[in-house]
């Protein structure tokens, strides 16, 4: 089933269950979704503030893989407290789901189907929706930002924009990324399809681009880089650089990325025209 296309679904096409859980937070309502994508099941976290009302889509694509960087309900807290209705798919191959992730291969279909399955619901307005990509999950971010014709911007949070950069700096990965996409010499295509930055030219909506200058796991050089080569084509962008922050960012750096997610996709998404 194609599911990149415009307009509402049947949720029946792509749910297979819904489950209440407990939120960690007040004032929201969280679910895990179990949902098809491919022909497989996955899962992934649902989060909504619980007054009545219709809200605008986010869907976060997690960074990691398998169990490293697996996405929990207070990762997506601060999106649902800033009145967004939230999905983090898990991806497959992980923690229950079918299949086997492909850090950004297939498993951007299940990105894919969580974008419409979550614009099906009908406490989500119609607005286009938002992608934000966190470290690895910028990949899939990107590749929907690109793909589907529903989502209306694209964040890249201390993301990997260059997979090839990402071999050459992170020799701890090489052995995963050998595995799971391939050589960097004998299957290049592979980590090209996977470098948000070699086919940015495809991706038609504004970026936020949000980085640290002390990130040591993916370098500031993924953001500067990728803001360089839309400056030349003239994309529409913008560029975060925060201070002394790590990877994943303290509590109070975490609350002003939120802010500026928010107030960035209030001006180029939700108010577009």
């Amino acid at each position: 089933m194609d599911l990149i296309s415009t307009g509402r679904i049947d949720p029946s096409q792509i749910l297979i269950a819904k489950k209440r859980v407990r939120s960690p937070g007040r004032g929201v309502q969280a679910y895990l979704i179990t949902y098809r994508s491919q022909g497989l099941a996955v899962l992934g976290y649902y989060m909504r503030p619980s007054a009545p009302g219709t809200y605008p889509s986010l869907v976060y694509c997690r960074g990691g893989i398998g169990r490293v960087g697996m996405v929990t309900l207070s990762r997506i807290l601060p999106a649902a407290y800033r009145g967004y209705a939230v999905f983090a798919p898990f991806y497959r191959g992980t923690r229950g789901c079918e299949g086997r992730d492909g850090f950004g291969g297939d498993d951007r279909h299940d990105v894919y189907a969580a974008i419409q399955l979550l614009r099906s619901f009908p406490e989500v307005s119609e607005n286009k929706t938002v992608v934000v990509g966190f470290s690895r999950g910028s990949i899939n971010a990107m590749q929907a930002a690109r793909d589907c014709p529903e989502v209306g911007g694209a964040v890249i949070w201390c993301g990997v924009t260059d997979l090839l950069l990402t071999y050459e700096e992170r020799i701890d990965l090489r052995r995963m990324l050998k595995r799971v996409v391939g050589h960097p010499v004998k299957d290049e295509q592979a980590y090209i399809e996977r470098s948000p930055i070699r086919w940015i030219e495809r991706v038609g909506v504004p970026v936020l681009i949000l980085h640290s200058n002390q990130d040591e796991n993916v370098s500031m050089r993924h953001a500067v880089s990728l803001a360089k080569v839309m400056e030349e084509k003239g994309r529409d962008h913008e560029l975060i650089i925060y201070d002394g922050q790590p990877h994943r960012f303290s509590p109070e750096a975490l609350e002003q990325a939120w802010d500026d997610i928010a107030a960035w996709a209030e001006q180029k998404v939700h108010n577009e025209g």
